[in-house]
């Protein structure tokens, strides 16, 4: 079998976007399927991972040269909102374009049932959920003391830390995330990742009012440590992980971070549901004070959440989540 695997402004994204492209090659290596990055209707497949126009282009071409064509969900119009300067207006007319794009595949591949059931008000194409999964690969040695060490001391951090990881934007709680670090000031709270929702590959005016103001004026135990070039810093650092995000398509720093075993206080909204309170996380609607302190002041607590979470994230290893990517594969071939 032969993918032609395309990932349409792949040198912009970044991100979560860009993991889960990474993770798929990655499956594709470890399953010895053969794939190149360029579109073409020379292959047994065609799989896209974003929907500019080159990429309906190519879905049009492989549909009438009789080449499957399968499209990954990672875009939705209330996903896209509250990320960049202009992007809830721009959300309107993105939604009858994904409608559009994804019509042109044969199948549509979402992160999640959350993600699944926003797209299928947009268009009747066949889906399968498959999530983004997660390279455990990239967090081995995560609990080496001395990384921990490193990175505490870099950003001046005193444990117990509260973290959040992933690209500085509103729609992923930035406000909650500071207004709790600032209900909370014995605690440091630390936000690693971009603060430019581009990755600083575009200039900084893309970044709304709201959140520079936010950034700036945050109080002095909330560290915003900018882009990192080892994401197991994160992890060494941080003891607990707040998750305030408003909407997901999956979330993939959060099963990283469950991963690792760091207890996560979420956000209650539709994408979790898999998660149980109390279990393996916490979680709340708008008041996060509260299940915040209860870990930071309890050992054992935070050790038997976290030792659940890790267990529960082993379903969206790249393992589990790779046979089932396959399967579709040889399904529709």
């Amino acid at each position: 079998m032969k993918v032609s695997h395309y990932f349409e402004w792949e040198d912009a994204v970044t991100g979560g976007f860009a993991q889960s492209v990474s993770n798929q090659r990655k499956i594709l290596d470890r399953h010895g399927i053969e794939y190149t990055t360029d579109p073409t209707t020379d292959a047994d497949l065609l799989h896209l991972n974003n929907t500019g126009p080159r990429s309906v282009y190519w879905a049009k071409r492989a549909r009438r040269a009789g080449v499957p064509v399968v499209a990954h969900t990672h875009n939705t119009a209330a996903d896209f909102r509250d990320s960049f300067v202009f992007s809830n207006v721009l959300a309107y007319p993105l939604k009858p374009w994904l409608a559009y794009a994804y019509s042109q595949a044969d199948h549509l591949v979402c992160p999640s049932g959350h993600n699944q059931a926003v797209v299928a008000e947009y268009t009747d194409t066949p889906s399968t959920v498959i999530s983004n999964g997660f390279d455990a690969e990239r967090f081995a040695g995560y609990d080496d003391p001395g990384l921990r060490r490193e990175y505490l001391d870099r950003y001046g951090l005193e444990p117990p830390v509260v973290f959040m990881f992933g690209h500085v934007i509103k729609r992923k709680g930035l406000r909650t995330f500071v207004e709790t670090a600032r209900a909370m000031p014995a605690v440091d709270f630390a936000w690693f990742g971009y603060v430019n929702p581009t990755g600083g590959r575009l200039d900084r005016f893309l970044q709304p009012r709201e959140t520079r103001k936010l950034v700036a004026e945050s109080p002095d135990n909330c560290a915003f440590t900018g882009y990192i070039k080892d994401p197991r810093g994160a992890v060494a650092a941080g003891d607990v992980l707040f998750w305030p995000s408003t909407n997901e398509n999956e979330g993939m720093a959060l099963l990283e971070a469950m991963h690792c075993g760091k207890p996560p206080v979420i956000r209650s909204i539709p994408t979790y549901d898999w998660l149980e309170d109390g279990v393996n996380c916490l979680k709340a609607t708008d008041e996060f004070v509260e299940p915040l302190q209860r870990l930071c002041a309890d050992d054992q607590l935070r050790e038997r959440i976290g030792s659940a979470a890790a267990e529960t994230s082993e379903q969206f290893s790249l393992e589990a989540v790779g046979e089932k990517l396959v399967a579709l594969y040889e399904r529709l071939v």
